[in-house]
């Protein structure tokens, strides 16, 4: 049985980046969001085993959207990953802080999120 993703990327070559990475590592589908304020429209209607998300997009940005998972009795224990350009330790600990369970720097190595996803998913 395929394992769900959410991608949560406004930038749609950074979203097929990510689904092209990671597609072939797992028995993975794929549902992706251009927003924070789109994934919140997503996730009620479909189990999700994976959530990553950017920091800076339009309207709800990926910290607002991780502090809103995290506080859901529904959500919070998905598995959650930012993926940013955002690279200070200020910035990592913040995402972290939030309940992120991994803070990946863009450019990001493709190997080291696909054992990430894997160690997460246990596939």
């Amino acid at each position: 049985m395929s394992q769900k993703l959410l991608i949560v990327e406004d930038s749609k070559t950074i979203r097929s980046l990510i689904i092209s990475t990671l597609d072939g590592a797992g028995d993975f589908e794929f549902t992706e969001s251009v927003s924070g304020f789109e994934a919140l429209k997503v996730l009620p209607r479909e189990k999700f085993d994976l959530i990553i998300t950017d920091i800076n997009m339009p309207d709800i940005n990926g910290l607002e959207l991780v502090s809103f998972i995290k506080k859901s009795e529904l959500y919070k224990n998905i598995p959650l990953f930012i993926i940013s350009t955002e690279r200070s330790e200020q910035d990592v600990q913040k995402g972290l802080n939030l309940g992120a369970n991994e803070y990946i720097v863009k450019p990001f190595d493709p190997d080291k999120l696909i054992e990430r996803v894997q160690h997460y998913l246990k596939t």
